[in-house]
């Protein structure tokens, strides 16, 4: 069996140490002439990470990123309203990983070449269309370099080529653009002092008006005792006009500044955060309705092609490197291509449509908005703020999105 992946990100490449490992022969394709370690901070959870410990990742992730121990929601003032253990410090077998995206991307794109051949990723490589036939599929692709198209025959597509995904494309033409809620995000990474634990995950403020997230991503910035701060300012702006979601747009310190004045807690001025990245990104949340097939006879949906969704919960990545591992197992032990899809679709597609759909409406952000509405100026005591039962559904809420529903057909 041969499969061509159409995308090299961090959904794609997984995809293909997997295939790999399987015994399937995989050649990567992406439209980008260089793979570059674009991007901020991402977070990987419990059961995606014992994913990549099975490539035998383990060691490397380990030298990048920070185990995730604990989730804090504060006040906009910094009173804390709830904290909740994550990864090694929750129970779970394999931490949670807090990491730079681009520099997760560069070590599975060395991995992919160092296993599969340098080849094995070819960049410059836009995808055009796939046009099945009942024993293979020959994909249409510009050689961006040579300006000419080039066919690439497979056994099987696997579209991991993102939000705006060609492949997706080809199989819903007429699809609406991603869906806006009305809230603009601007990220960032800023060197700085460690705060609270050195691996603790803040969230803060409410993303009805305004929230901040804030989460180191860097081993080594740990090891020289700073901190390696990725952080996300979430601002709703009713009536703005929504951009085309570009996750390399720069952003403009000065238009995110204004919605954080003031705001301060132990151990970290979100101000100064926010004003120490040199760079910033800019971009709405957004994600697509749920669609109910991936699989269209040999050609595939996966990661954010076949479900984007906000980026809550960390799932985004997470449900991207769950997909590889079942495509990948279910390819393998299938005796044809073509049911192994389905049976992937049948495992995954009711999963990640559902955290989809988890992710836009988040108990925690409505605990977050009522804490800002019954204490406008701060608390002393949360509980006189909220009722034990409002705080027991932030929790609620985050186990919809974030607990381990790997399909039963694996196991």
């Amino acid at each position: 069996m041969k499969v061509l992946v159409v995308g090299a990100g961090i959904g794609g490449l997984t995809t293909a140490l997997h295939l790999h490992k399987a015994g399937i022969d995989v050649v990567v394709i992406d439209s980008v002439n260089e793979l570059l370690p674009l991007g901020v901070g991402i977070n990987i959870l419990p059961h995606a990470t014992a994913e990549l410990f099975d490539l035998g990742l383990g060691a490397a992730l380990a030298e990048l990123a920070i185990p995730t121990a604990e989730l804090v929601h504060l006040d906009r003032f910094g009173n804390e309203i709830w904290r909740e253990p994550r990864g090694l410090a929750a129970g779970h077998a394999r931490p949670q990983y807090s990491v730079h995206r681009g520099e997760l991307q560069s070590l599975l794109a060395a991995t992919v070449r160092d296993r599969l051949g340098h080849r094995a990723i070819r960049t410059g490589m836009r995808f055009i269309q796939a046009n099945q036939h009942p024993d293979r599929v020959c994909s249409t692709v510009l050689d961006r370099a040579r300006n000419h198209t080039v066919e690439i025959t497979t056994d099987v597509v696997i579209g991991a080529d993102g939000l705006y995904s060609a492949v997706r494309a080809g199989q819903y033409p007429n699809e609406d653009p991603p869906r806006w809620n009305c809230i603009r995000m601007w990220r960032g990474v800023t060197v700085s002092e460690p705060f609270l634990t050195g691996a603790s995950m803040v969230m803060a403020g409410s993303n009805h008006t305004a929230k901040l997230v804030a989460y180191p991503i860097s081993a080594a910035a740990r090891r020289q005792g700073r901190a390696l701060i990725n952080w996300v300012a979430e601002v709703r702006i009713p009536g703005d006009t929504a951009r085309t979601a570009d996750w390399n747009r720069i952003g403009r310190h000065a238009d995110v500044l204004p919605h954080y004045r003031g705001w301060q807690f132990d151990g970290l001025d979100v101000g100064a955060l926010i004003s120490g990245s040199e760079h910033i990104l800019e971009y709405p949340m957004v994600d697509r309705d749920p669609v109910q097939r991936w699989v269209f006879g040999r050609v595939a949906l996966l990661g954010d092609a076949a479900h984007p969704m906000y980026p809550i919960g960390s799932n985004g990545a997470s449900q991207a490197i769950l997909d590889a591992g079942v495509i990948a197992a279910e390819l393998a032990c299938s005796g044809d291509p073509q049911d192994g899809l389905l049976t992937y679709e049948t495992a995954r597609l009711e999963i990640a449509n559902a955290v989809v759909l988890a992710n836009r409406d988040i108990p925690a952000d409505r605990i977050l908005r009522l804490v800002e509405e019954r204490a406008p100026g701060g608390f002393d005591r949360i509980e006189d703020v909220l009722t034990d039962d409002e705080r027991r559904a932030i929790a609620a809420g985050y186990q919809r999105t974030s607990a381990d529903r790997t399909s039963s057909i694996r196991s």
